[in-house]
């Protein structure tokens, strides 16, 4: 493998994305920390971790990067079919908390979502960057959720988790439409599922999806908080 540069926590610093290698795709540098600040950089800038507890932090900038257009999420007719049910309450914000936590612990094949980083996702939380989105069932229960980094009009999703048929699906509908009604321009997935791309997602060129961000990532979005209750066909509310 490459050598790769590892970064000092004294220093806010990474390579270009440019330098990520090619296998693995996208791994760009190892070490430094989750702070804040590193974080949001990091973001701004292509640039994300993953990693497990018996690792480095490892930072990752894969090429191409999958993304979903707001305005180009696709609804099959039998997801429509369960939306004009109205079944699912989507909200924001509500129960971040338990978001990440169930993110964490649903997967049966493990996860990369550390300790370190639900404490450091928690934080960004707390100071307006980091944003959860729930799914709730006719009897209140939280039943799947997404949760992410929300910087200028770009929105970085981390890690989704569904308990109910279709509550996923019903998440990023709500998500994708919310994030165009807000003049957000791209959700970030980071990299390529079936889940996703059948729902609108595609794959895009590193340096296209960094353009993107070079434009967008700190132009201030159409909304001043996250306060929102959304339910299909009576469409999206929020300040």
């Amino acid at each position: 493998m490459t050598s790769l540069p590892w970064l000092d926590t004294e220093f806010l610093w990474f390579p270009p994305p440019e330098e990520a290698l090619e296998e693995p795709d996208g791994l760009l540098a190892l070490g430094g920390d989750l702070a804040p600040q590193r974080l949001v950089h990091a973001y701004q800038n292509g640039i994300f971790p993953w990693f497990s507890d018996d690792q480095p932090i490892l930072w990752w900038s894969p090429n191409p990067r999958c993304v979903l257009f707001p305005n180009e999420v696709h609804i099959s007719r039998s997801l429509k079919r369960t939306l004009n049910k109205g079944y699912f309450r989507i909200t924001a914000d509500q129960a971040f908390s338990d978001v990440i936590y169930h993110c964490a612990t649903v997967r049966e094949e493990g996860t990369w979502i550390t300790a370190d980083m639900i404490a450091a996702y928690t934080t960004l939380h707390h100071q307006g960057t980091a944003h959860s989105f729930e799914a709730w069932n006719p009897s209140g229960e939280l039943v799947g959720g997404l949760y992410g980094i929300a910087l200028g009009k770009c929105f970085f999703g981390e890690s989704m988790f569904s308990l109910e048929t279709d509550a996923s699906k019903a998440l990023v509908v709500a998500i994708a439409h919310q994030l165009d009604a807000w003049g957000y321009q791209v959700m970030d997935c980071q990299v390529e599922s079936s889940h996703l791309v059948r729902m609108g997602a595609r794959c895009i060129a590193r340096s296209e999806f960094l353009s993107i961000l070079k434009k967008y990532a700190q132009t201030r979005p159409d909304h001043t908080s996250w306060a929102m209750e959304w339910r299909w066909p009576g469409g999206s509310s929020g300040t």
